[in-house]
């Protein structure tokens, strides 16, 4: 498991949501008053259901609600102390934020080579073949492959996205859902590389995951999301004795409740609340 965090006067938070709002086509309230803090090095994870926010969450810190007809009508976003809420997503990635996007995003008739040179498009300095070695340094598997992207494996196709994220040398990354469409063997390789990265190389971390019991066990802190609000927080070991996070992402829990089919989600709610 990750170290614990830190107590709260000793971090140096290097980037704050504070209760925001985020609207879909201007009438579809997705987010509805999120706030978080992001302490520098640590890895911090973002849980839920589908339909939760999580990934809005993600894009509204990325800039990339834009593409998507969503905006930030309410509350404020920083990095570093200085406000992104209103950035391109170009300008936030100079600013040193990259998004690995749900589903990889890679460009499938790119090399991985030339897929990993993409990422350090804003790059000016003459260390990106170093940092290439760097990729192959935390997935080897990469540097055997030097056929087009499209023909890896999904688990090599997220190592990619990954590798492609260090290019840029961010100071933060933001994963969404790194485990999706792997097998449990390469979700638990994929997240130690996750932790290496994080902890040899410094880089932030905010992640957002569906597999609760791995980015626990992965994360410093974590935000349980439902219904565009956060509900629940904690570091992870506190969410993974937390007797609610048993019952209802750990599949355990002190309870003798064996469906959950009939199950009312403001219930649980309420408690938390």
């Amino acid at each position: 498991m990750a170290e614990p965090a830190v107590k709260t006067e000793e971090k140096e938070i290097i980037l704050s949501v504070n209760n925001i709002e985020v609207v879909y086509d201007e009438v579809i309230l997705v987010l509805r008053g999120i706030s978080l803090d992001v302490p520098k090095g640590e890895l911090i994870t973002l849980l839920g259901p589908n339909g939760a926010g999580k990934s809005t969450t993600l894009k509204a810190i990325s800039g990339l609600l834009k593409t998507e007809d969503g905006k930030v009508t309410r509350g404020a976003i920083s990095f570093k102390g200085e406000s992104i809420a209103n950035s391109s997503p170009d300008e936030i990635v100079r600013k040193g934020i990259f998004q690995v996007m749900e589903g990889r995003r890679i460009i499938e008739d790119m090399t991985v080579i030339e897929n990993l040179r993409l990422g350090a498009y804003t790059r000016k300095d003459k260390f990106v073949k170093d940092d290439i070695e760097k990729v192959f340094h935390y997935f080897p598997r990469l540097k055997e492959r030097t056929g087009l992207a499209g023909y890896l494996s999904g688990g090599e196709q997220q190592m990619l996205a990954i590798g492609r994220a260090i290019m840029a040398r961010p100071e933060m990354i933001l994963l969404d859902e790194p485990s999706m469409g792997l097998s449990p063997l390469l979700v638990k390789e994929v997240f130690g590389i996750i932790r290496s990265i994080n902890k040899e190389q410094g880089i932030t971390m905010l992640l957002v995951e569906q597999n609760a019991n791995m980015a626990l066990h992965s994360a410093n802190y974590g935000y349980v999301m439902e219904s565009g609000k956060i509900v629940l927080d904690g570091t992870g070991e506190e969410l993974l004795n937390n007797e609610d996070m048993k019952e209802f992402y750990l599949a355990g829990g002190d309870t003798e409740r064996k469906s959950f089919k009939n199950l009312k989600s403001y219930k649980r709610r309420k408690r938390w609340m």
